[in-house]
């Protein structure tokens, strides 16, 4: 019977699958120890020896350490109790081999220079807190003095948002994928649309995020750091409060954004240049909706506000902010209005250049002539 045979090393490595130097070393530190000796002084060991070698490969393999091995099969420890503290310590450096990969990644993706490398790895380290200060700081500089009081009895237009975030009409918001956070969508504006636009524009990395979002964490921080694009969502952000104060009510009409989207969007897919008869009636239709916010009669002067508001809200890196927050947040991917803005940039600017044409021919100017004539 097994039971009362004794192996030698040579045997209890055929039957383990370890080496004769691995059981001897093990032998050695008192892990496996041998029953009895031959005559000649070798060691024997028990059938018991090769469970108790089987136990020490396996937790050798999970990168369990010799002496917390020798008190598991000592018996001053539990297994259990082992198992619980590694897997801490294993989860520990996931993350860290997480964040490791994140930024090299990025940093071969990006074609990152040393600087950028370091200044990425850094912000990837960062703890909550500091974290939190850096969102702070940003959310400040982009809404900080600017109307954002709390009102319970008001409820956010869900199309107030439509120039900053495109997730804010719930009939076009795509569904949120299997075990994602969910989209907060449309909420309490606390009294003012800019609070709602704050909270949707606001990072919150989980504890435990993927390698893509710690990229894109790492891009966001580094997209808000930049000056100029901070007083780009500040000239959006001031555009959306003086438009709240001329609606004279903490919630203002439909936005500029969601009229671009709705009207622009159907006259890109069909094709219509900007520059066409076509698009006479939707230019009408967004200098009048601008007209309307704006408590002003559209003519020259409103055509140059409403171009400028339109710049102002289709800056490229508007997009950008929106993807990586929404890889950030885990929601679905955002609708670009890139093209929308850029399509109705082109063909306010047509009729606004032409329309001051004429004012000046009106009034007896005379307009340029081409150079030489």
């Amino acid at each position: 019977m097994d039971g009362d045979m004794l192996f030698s090393i040579g045997e209890l490595a055929r039957r383990t699958g370890l080496t004769v130097k691995t059981i001897r070393f093990y032998s050695d530190r008192g892990i496996v120890t041998p029953t009895d000796r031959s005559p000649a002084g070798y060691r024997r060991f028990d059938i018991h020896a090769v469970a108790r070698l089987d136990l020490v490969r396996t937790l050798r393999d999970l990168g369990v350490d010799l002496p917390t091995i020798r008190r598991v099969v000592d018996r001053e420890v539990s297994l259990p109790e082992v198992a619980a503290t590694h897997a801490e310590a294993l989860a520990v450096h996931i993350r860290v081999l997480r964040l490791r990969h994140a930024v090299l990644t990025a940093v071969a993706e990006r074609g990152l220079t040393a600087e950028e490398t370091d200044l990425m790895h850094k912000l990837a380290q960062l703890s909550q807190d500091e974290r939190r200060r850096l969102i702070a700081d940003f959310l400040d500089a982009a809404f900080g003095g600017l109307d954002t009081r709390a009102d319970p009895d008001t409820r956010a237009d869900p199309d107030t948002r439509a120039d900053l975030d495109t997730r804010a009409d719930p009939d076009t918001r795509p569904e949120p994928r299997p075990g994602a956070r969910p989209d907060p969508g449309p909420r309490p504006a606390g009294g003012s649309a800019l609070a709602g636009v704050r909270r949707s524009m606001t990072p919150e990395l989980p504890d435990r995020p993927e390698a893509e979002q710690l990229r894109a964490w790492a891009e966001w921080a580094e997209l808000t750091a930049d000056p100029d694009f901070r007083a780009a969502v500040r000239r959006t952000a001031e555009d959306l409060a003086a438009e709240q104060a001329h609606s004279g009510t903490t919630v203002p009409r439909r936005d500029l954004g969601a009229v671009v989207r709705d009207r622009v969007g159907p006259a890109l897919a069909a094709g219509i240049a900007p520059t066409s008869r076509e698009a006479d009636p939707i230019v009408a239709e967004l200098a009048a909706h601008h007209a309307r916010v704006l408590g002003r009669p559209d003519d020259t002067e409103l055509r140059r506000l409403l171009l400028a508001r339109l710049e102002h809200a289709g800056d490229p890196r508007r997009d950008r902010y929106l993807q990586l927050l929404a890889v950030i947040n885990d929601w679905p991917a955002p609708e670009s209005l890139a093209p929308a803005f850029t399509w109705s940039v082109e063909a306010v600017r047509a009729r606004t250049e032409h329309q001051g044409d004429g004012d000046r021919r009106r009034g007896g100017g005379t307009p340029p002539q081409a150079p030489g004539r």
